[in-house]
């Protein structure tokens, strides 16, 4: 098989709630950004499990991790309605440039639904786990600093994570648009990393049906795990990981 054709790693599905780990590089759905001959994500469920799928949260297609889906209308409208509300706790894991505080927010209005128009508020907030020095030359520069955030979005901007990131001056490794030419080329001829580093990790919200907590975690894909070795950050990410609760499978 072909990463085109692999199956869908399936996180959670109780037969109204379902939870995939959408790969890097796959388009949701059909738009006008993506070829028409590309593969998307939510045609390619439909063909792997069958049945309705409605489309609840998504991600940029350089993006990975958790999507969330409903089995039927209702159960849709009401996780929309937990999203629109910000009930729903979102974590993503980023390597960006450049060693930022601990922890810290991002207050900065973006436009919606695309690069320009209305600014309406976007709020951010991250927390340092891990931070590196790396000897390798840029320029006038002996060492590379990159650090292991992880970001909790409170609104939902169109691309908040990648221009927020940029708008403080430590854009996520691998954007093409926002981030800086230099340190990808880095990442793709020393580390083989060919992605951009920003992954859906973990989600928690309330079950529609029953109204009990759901908390969902997406896995780290093999670039992922091998810069976490490589960098020596498994323990500081695994210690993160230990406090937060996840769904049993």
């Amino acid at each position: 098989m072909t990463a085109d054709t692999l199956p869908v790693t399936i996180v959670h599905d109780d037969g109204q709630v379902l939870a995939v780990d959408k790969p890097a590089g796959l388009a949701v759905h059909r738009s006008r950004m993506v070829a028409s001959d590309d593969s998307y994500l939510i045609d390619r469920l439909r063909q792997q499990i069958g049945g309705d799928l409605f489309l609840v949260n998504r991600l940029d297609r350089a993006t990975s991790g958790l999507v969330l889906l409903a089995r039927n209308r209702e159960v849709a409208a009401h996780l929309g309605r937990q999203l629109m509300a910000r009930q729903v706790d979102k974590r993503y894991l980023a390597i960006v440039r450049g060693w930022p505080e601990d922890s810290g927010s991002i207050d900065y209005p973006l436009t919606v639904g695309g690069m320009k128009g209305e600014r309406k508020p976007a709020l951010t907030h991250w927390r340092r786990l891990a931070q590196i020095e790396v000897p390798i030359a840029i320029g006038r520069y002996p060492q590379q600093r990159y650090s292991l955030l992880e970001l909790v979005p409170e609104t939902g901007r169109y691309r908040q994570l990648r221009r927020h990131l940029h708008h403080i001056h430590h854009p996520i490794i691998g954007d093409t648009t926002l981030g800086r030419g230099e340190h990808n080329r880095l990442f793709r001829e020393h580390f083989a990393c060919h992605r951009m580093l920003l992954h859906a990790w973990r989600l928690a919200l309330e079950h529609p049906d029953s109204g009990q907590p759901l908390a969902l975690a997406a896995p780290l894909d093999a670039s992922w795990h091998w810069l976490l070795e490589r960098f020596g950050w498994q323990p500081a990410l695994a210690a993160h990981a230990a406090s937060a609760p996840t769904i049993a499978p």
